[in-house]
């Protein structure tokens, strides 16, 4: 009878030993802190804030010309940030009407695909980079001073690559672009409020959202 009840009681420690306590649970079912759940440590150590949140955003299809030779379709949009983060990211349509035989739209740095852009050749387009502002020209005419452009919410300046087909993910050219809510050039007949270096301005049908 005493072993038996010995077995009894140490069936009833092992139970107690083996099963967590309903009302104090383990360590390791403890919910974590707010501090494991809320911060994050990159791995240089110091604290990861994420992707910035882009301010504006912008969308658009037009027509340029204006130099002395070329023609231009262009279509996208995007968004950025206003903060000189320099974070962008936007792209779109892209495709030469007519040749264009002067600036960078006439010179391939592609040496797979070189030649200058013809009528008919041109897939798309994407973002290098961000600028704070550019100088430009819509006619290439000396006599036509140059004007400046600066980023703002409602006008973006941007160095972009241009893509033919074929070219997979190596550019053919790098130009930079102008899209703008309002006139960039107002002296000139017309609405003006998209540019592509080398090739001139037109007008495009242009929409923006943002911080104003």
């Amino acid at each position: 009878m005493r072993f038996a009840i010995l077995l009894s009681l140490g069936g009833l420690a092992l139970v107690s030993c083996s099963s967590p306590d309903p009302v104090r649970p383990s360590s390791a079912t403890t919910a974590p802190s707010n501090a494991a759940t809320t911060s994050s440590v990159s791995p240089s150590g110091s604290p990861f804030t994420g992707p910035p949140t882009p301010e504006a955003s912008f969308g658009f299809n037009g027509v340029v010309s204006g130099f002395p030779t070329g023609k231009v379709f262009l279509s996208g949009g995007g968004a950025y940030d206003l903060d000189h983060t320099g974070f962008v990211k936007s792209s779109g349509g892209f495709s030469c009407l007519e040749d264009v035989r002067q600036g960078p739209l006439s010179i391939s740095i592609n040496p797979s695909d070189p030649g200058p852009c013809l009528a008919g050749q041109g897939v798309r387009w994407d973002t290098a980079a961000l600028l704070p502002s550019t100088m430009f020209r819509c006619t290439g005419a000396v006599s036509e001073a140059l004007k400046p452009a600066v980023t703002t919410s409602t006008r973006v300046v941007l160095q972009a690559d241009f893509y033919r087909a074929g070219n997979g993910g190596n550019e053919s050219f790098t130009a930079q672009m102008i899209v703008s809510a309002t006139d960039i050039a107002p002296e000139i007949p017309g609405v003006q409020n998209l540019w592509v270096q080398g090739v001139g301005c037109g007008e495009a049908i242009v929409n923006f959202r943002g911080a104003h």
